[in-house]
């Protein structure tokens, strides 16, 4: 008989030659447990999605008991199902005042899909500026903004009209023009190894999309939902867009992902055509009862005000090690730069043997990943940069 491993390999399609093949069992609070009883701190969280922990009891009972009054019931948008309309006016009511309209779709690539047709559709315009070293999704149009071209040179042709520049240069801010139906961006890179730009720069930003009446899109799909030391990272930096990207630890463990607007914007999606974004399991209702635990969660408990303290815990203890060159910490996003992938390999796999599980970035594959879920206590932050540490001075 075909062990779990073999069929693993045989039936389901690979993204690489050379998968991680971790086996796990159970997941429970910050851990990962294999098929003998292996312990694991999980540092990655499915890469920012377990932000409220593995197996969090409020949002499991939330997702039994929606699970078991109802489950699909038709395309999104057509029926008034109690899990959609709490958990959007939940949002809703975190968010500022221009973001009170939630479309929810399946995923974070569903989203930025949906986001770049709504700005098409409400400017009339249609190029597109991203930026390089940006991750946005793996469909076509979300392919088409990635700026990597090692990426998707095998997929051309891609969306036409797209135009990349620098991250965190104001002098690139000048390609933005009448022309730009938006800007889409990520508030902090987060692939290319955890990126933090300059508070004038995200305000010049904000004054050129202004200026030119392009829509400013902010990609939280990784830093929204407490990652950064605030439910959004917007609120951080000060600026505030016209559209904002969610998913990962927005399900709260479950698929979902949501794109928000002023309902001015969102209308437009109504009509010439109507129907003009649709989904048939967008904003599943389990899903969507997942996601509204775990934000309540989150804010009945103040998480996120405990995550930047924990955060700086982890990085100021391996900034000491001289084999780091540099660490780059918001909240509990961390990049840990070593200068090399060989000595990043090293630690993975020192990792997997002595009960941490950290990863590497798509764009900065010298630098390492660490992005625990938000529930790790400051005790257990502590044992986690002893156990990094350790790792360290193995591959010294």
């Amino acid at each position: 008989m075909n062990t779990l491993r073999q069929l693993f390999q045989k039936h389901l399609a690979q993204t690489s030659d050379s998968p991680l093949m971790l086996e796990i069992n159970k997941a429970e609070g910050v851990f990962l447990f294999g098929p003998n009883g292996e312990e694991y701190f999980d540092l990655i969280s499915g890469i920012s999605v377990s932000n409220t922990g593995h197996g969090n009891p409020e949002i499991v009972s939330a997702v039994q008991k929606q699970a078991a009054d109802y489950m699909h019931l038709m395309v999104y948008g057509e029926y008034v199902q109690k899990p959609q309309v709490e958990l959007s006016e939940k949002l809703c009511s975190i968010l500022p005042e221009n973001l009170n309209s939630v479309y929810l779709v399946n995923s974070g690539s569903e989203a930025v899909e949906g986001a770049l047709k709504l700005a098409k559709r409400f400017t009339g315009r249609s190029e597109i500026v991203a930026f390089k070293n940006a991750y946005h999704g793996s469909t076509h149009g979300a392919l088409s903004i990635m700026g990597c071209e090692e990426q998707k040179r095998n997929f051309r042709p891609l969306l036409p009209d797209v135009r990349f520049l620098n991250f965190n240069v104001e002098d690139d801010l000048k390609q933005i023009t009448d022309k730009t139906a938006c800007v889409i961006v990520e508030p902090i890179q987060a692939e290319a190894g955890i990126r933090i730009p300059s508070l004038q720069y995200v305000k010049k930003l904000r004054e050129r999309c202004n200026e030119t009446g392009a829509l400013l899109i902010f990609d939280e799909i990784q830093t929204g939902i407490g990652r950064t030391g605030k439910m959004f990272a917007f609120e951080k930096l000060g600026v505030v867009p016209e559209v904002l990207l969610l998913a990962k630890a927005f399900g709260g463990g479950m698929p979902l992902g949501a794109f928000v607007s002023s309902q001015e914007i969102m209308s437009v999606l109504t009509n010439n055509p109507i129907l003009g974004h649709i989904t048939t399991f967008g904003g599943h209702p389990v899903s969507c009862a997942a996601s509204l635990a775990a934000l309540n969660f989150l804010s009945s408990n103040k998480i996120v005000d405990e995550v930047d303290n924990k955060g700086k815990i982890i990085a100021d203890e391996l900034a000491k090690h001289p084999l780091v060159k540099e660490v780059r910490q918001i909240g509990l996003m961390i990049a840990v730069e070593l200068g090399s992938f060989e000595k990043v390999q090293a630690l993975i796999q020192y990792g997997l043997k002595h009960g941490f599980i950290v990863d590497w970035f798509l764009f900065c594959n010298t630098a390492v990943r660490i992005a625990p879920p938000l529930i790790i206590t400051e005790e257990q932050c502590r044992r986690v940069a002893k156990l990094i540490t350790d790792g360290l001075n193995s591959i010294s």
